[in-house]
């Protein structure tokens, strides 16, 4: 006999599925140094030692990030054989279609992490900010 918790549509149905939507972006984006250079590829294509440069990631890091970014379909390499031999990354339309994510993370972090003065919206933060401790 079953009690209807395992019927489907039921919240056991539910998690049986796997994880949700958002579990599964993060698996896709959600490492530290891919979020990083999918970041900073949003103002435009750069070349491998930029990226290195701005990111800070050593180059065994930064080359196996954009390798795995490029496999899933969120970043570009085009390479230019003329002199000097150069490698340019840029996002693709997958990527690209990650920058509002980033700009609402942005205000987000402006909000609640910065407390930087006018973010606060409707004046809601204010009633569920923890208190401080004295």
């Amino acid at each position: 006999m079953s009690s209807g918790a395992d019927t489907p549509g039921s919240e056991t149905d539910v998690a049986d599925d796997g994880p949700c939507a958002v579990v599964d972006s993060l698996e896709q984006i959600g490492s530290q140094w891919r979020l990083i250079v999918l970041h900073d590829l949003q103002d435009d294509e750069k070349r491998f030692n930029e990226l290195k440069r701005s990111t800070d990631a050593s180059s065994r890091t930064l080359s196996r990030v954009l390798d795995d970014l490029q496999e899933m379909g969120f970043v570009d390499r085009r390479m230019e054989e003329d002199a000097p031999v150069a490698t340019y990354y840029s996002l693709t339309a997958k990527g690209t279609s990650l920058c509002p994510v980033f700009d609402e993370i942005e205000r987000w972090a402006d909000e609640w992490l910065h407390g930087v003065p006018g973010t606060e919206g409707d004046g809601e933060s204010e009633e569920v900010a923890p208190e401080s401790a004295d």
